[in-house]
């Protein structure tokens, strides 16, 4: 049975962030990790990035109708930054590399395409869905950066299934490499 089209995509690294969540704890947990050394990892910057996610999950919902799509745009770009900056900060903690390179990437796309994540037509329909209001995608004949664009998906059949970018999946990839790394710490000795 076929999904109908969903209005529009969800944020694609929000998913892929799951995803690696999901993944680095199965990979951390077979290769003999355990959870509690997950809860001392520290970040650096930690409140800059919770606050720039609550603005954009604000900017991306009915509470910023009354605002103009350039100013949006802006802040949509200007929030990325901020968690872009969050992610350079905690360059150190394993993964993060990665996540920093697909964020990198991402933002490239967005600050190329005018403030938003150009989203391919072919994608979206094999995702099974299409854009909508409240959304940070959009569908652009010839997009600047375009190998860096949403231009793969996940079959409409597969859970979350949406578009992505190759950041997207560096952004996955970087995290379940910090939750492996993280579950596999072990204690240091106290003085």
């Amino acid at each position: 049975m076929r999904r109908q089209p969903c209005e529009r995509p969800a944020d694609t690294s929000a998913v892929f962030i799951l995803y690696g969540l999901l993944a680095g704890l199965i990979f951390g947990a077979l290769l003999g990790g355990r959870l509690e050394p997950l809860a001392a990892v520290r970040f650096r910057l930690a409140p800059l990035v919770i606050a720039a996610l609550i603005v954009q999950i604000a900017l991306f919902s009915p509470l910023a109708d009354a605002l103009p799509g350039d100013l949006i745009r802006l802040i949509y770009v200007a929030s990325t930054g901020a968690v872009d900056l969050v992610v350079i900060a905690n360059f150190r903690v394993p993964g993060f590399p990665l996540i920093a390179a697909g964020a990198v990437a991402n933002l490239a796309a967005i600050v190329a395409n005018g403030g938003a994540m150009p989203a391919s037509a072919d994608a979206l329909a094999t995702a099974g869905m299409s854009i909508g209001a409240h959304t940070n995608s959009v569908v652009v004949d010839r997009p600047a950066l375009e190998p860096l664009t949403d231009i793969f998906a996940l079959p409409a059949w597969v859970p979350l299934a949406n578009v992505f970018s190759v950041g997207d999946v560096l952004i996955g990839l970087g995290v379940a490499v910090a939750i492996v790394a993280g579950m596999r710490q072990r204690p240091s000795p106290t003085a």
